[in-house]
């Protein structure tokens, strides 16, 4: 039998050498400022709420607005770049977000803010999928496990980054730069894709009035995803379902998303997100892992800096240095992934180990208490590192490789979407579950607390001898007293409701780890590695 071998990379017209690396670089930046700035305000929110004259739940709006823009535009990439052609997409996406980048750090009002990060999550949706789709289109089918490598660096250090630098700027500068330094980056990116990034060649002459506009799918899906996104994200702040806003949305979310997936499957031959191909085992199945990696991975972003600040006492700066150890720790293994699985290696294997460290890490978190030391955080983040990097790679890599070159679009895009849904899950998962698990164990901690208790008496008289010593007077002495006893109550209960909450994400990784077994595993033959390289992602 005959060996099918592919021609070099020059000949299948992939860029070479300078120009496909500026493409790389071009394309990961572009990742990792969309995603920062999915958390990086998170941080600054005190801040921004205090110089605007604003209460800290109404700035919630401001990561609302982008979220929701965000998980909305997502699974439209594949038809928005068929309509304007990639590269345009691309560059106009990449234009839209920097603009709105300034008009965000500018705003001197919140609606104005709102306004302006909506923009921005509009922009910034399409440069996941397209990022991805450019990162594979530089590399040679034989070298796309390492394209998948290189992404998924940007993937994880674009929402663990965020956090970090919101802390720096917050604590050093005004909270406007968390915009502004998005500014050169889209400069820098806009010109280089200009310059190094080539058109396909069915991006040349588009003919947009053949191009069926899925009005129906395209409202449906606004409606149905928006509003899922803002109950997730708003649930928690607004009561739930005692709040009618709440109660309406997701009563539209009911009727909107069914009506989505009816609408695309069978409404329409020519659908805005082809949900055919969820049909294919694979991108099923991927997606649904893909909700646990978002939600574990923003959980954690969530979580780690809230328990190292509230409970441990450090500050956001000291928070975001302990993230860089595992930063350090954790790039070689995105490396060393890629090689593994260039080389042949069982993606599930590497998903499988991935998944045992990143559960690992959420178990070793539960155990921790105040008196956690930075080397703790610090091992701690490094396995999660490693875990993410395991788990990232091989499962996109896995999801999207028995498609079709025509459903590859669709595909990245879904996988995409499920990531942030999931992590919009977490993060209202998280915030619900801290909320009642601090309940729980204020009331078994105070419980505990009996007035003729001879520990608590002792601690209590130990306490109010010790604000007389400094001139309180008796009276205020003992009130002083009774405060500090409920305020260490509380930090203990939020303290316990943190340790519980990292159970809980272990225990999805452990319920959802079957599923990893249900994934095909199939060698792509050298005819559709080519077709793949020659369409446009």
């Amino acid at each position: 039998m005959a060996t099918q071998t592919l021609a070099p990379p020059e000949q299948l017209g992939l860029p070479t050498g300078f120009k496909k690396w500026i493409i790389v670089i071009t394309a990961i930046s572009a990742a990792i400022i969309e995603l920062i700035d999915t958390s990086i305000v998170n941080v600054g929110l005190t801040d921004i709420a205090g110089n605007l004259g604003v209460t800290v739940e109404d700035v919630s709006w401001v990561v609302t607005a982008y979220a929701i823009a965000n998980v909305i535009v997502i699974p439209m990439t594949g038809f928005l770049q068929r309509y304007f052609g990639r590269k345009d997409y691309y560059v106009g996406s990449i234009i839209l977000f920097t603009i709105a980048s300034y008009g965000c750090g500018f705003a001197d009002n919140l609606w104005t803010l709102v306004a302006f990060r909506f923009l921005q999550g509009i922009g910034g949706g399409a440069l996941l999928s397209t990022s991805q789709g450019l990162m594979f289109d530089s590399f040679a089918p034989s070298q796309r496990p390492l394209a998948s490598a290189l992404f998924g660096m940007g993937i994880v250090l674009g929402p663990t980054l965020g956090p970090t630098l919101g802390g720096y700027i917050i604590d050093n500068y005004h909270w406007s730069w968390m915009f502004y330094i998005n500014i050169p980056i889209g400069i820098a990116a806009v010109l280089l894709s200009i310059a190094y990034i080539d058109k396909k060649q069915d991006e040349l002459h588009i003919d947009r009035k053949s191009i069926h506009i899925d009005q129906t799918g395209i409202l449906l899906l606004a409606v149905g995803i928006g509003s899922l996104q803002y109950v997730l994200e708003r649930g928690e702040a607004d009561d739930w379902f005692d709040s009618k806003v709440i109660a309406w949305l997701a009563v539209a979310a009911v009727i909107a998303i069914p009506a989505f997936i009816w609408w695309e499957l069978r409404g329409t031959k020519e659908p805005v997100v082809d949900l055919r191909a969820l049909k294919n085992r694979n991108l099923a199945v991927g997606s649904i892992l893909m909700v646990v990696i978002g939600y574990g991975l923003f959980t954690s972003v969530l979580l780690y800096p809230l328990f190292a600040q509230r409970i441990v006492g450090l500050t956001a700066t000291q928070t975001g240095k302990l993230l860089i150890p595992s930063g350090l720790a954790t790039l070689p293994m995105f490396a060393l992934v890629g090689r593994l699985m260039a080389k042949g290696a069982s993606p599930r294997l590497m998903v499988v180990i991935g998944y045992v460290a990143f559960s690992t890490f959420c178990f070793i978190m539960s155990t921790y208490n105040m008196d956690a030391s930075n080397g703790d955080f610090v091992y701690a983040l490094v396995i999660r590192g490693i875990g993410l990097a395991f788990v990232n790679v091989p499962l996109i890599n896995q999801s999207v490789s028995t498609l079709s070159p025509r459903e590859l679009p669709t595909g990245i895009a879904i996988v995409n979407m499920m990531r942030q849904v999931g992590g919009a899950f977490g993060v209202a998962i998280t915030n619900t579950y801290v909320t009642q698990r601090m309940a729980v164990h204020r009331g078994d901690l105070t419980s505990n607390l009996q007035p003729g208790d001879m520990l608590t008496m002792e601690r209590l008289n130990a306490m109010t001898q010790g604000l007389a010593a400094r001139g309180v007077n008796a009276f205020d002495a003992v009130t002083g007293a009774y405060k500090n006893m409920d305020l260490i109550i509380s930090r203990q209960a939020l303290m316990l409701s943190y340790l519980d909450t990292f159970k809980l994400a272990g225990l999805f990784f452990v319920v959802s780890f079957p599923l990893l077994f249900l994934l095909k595993r199939k060698k792509m033959d050298a005819a559709t590695a080519k077709a793949i390289s020659d369409s446009a992602h």
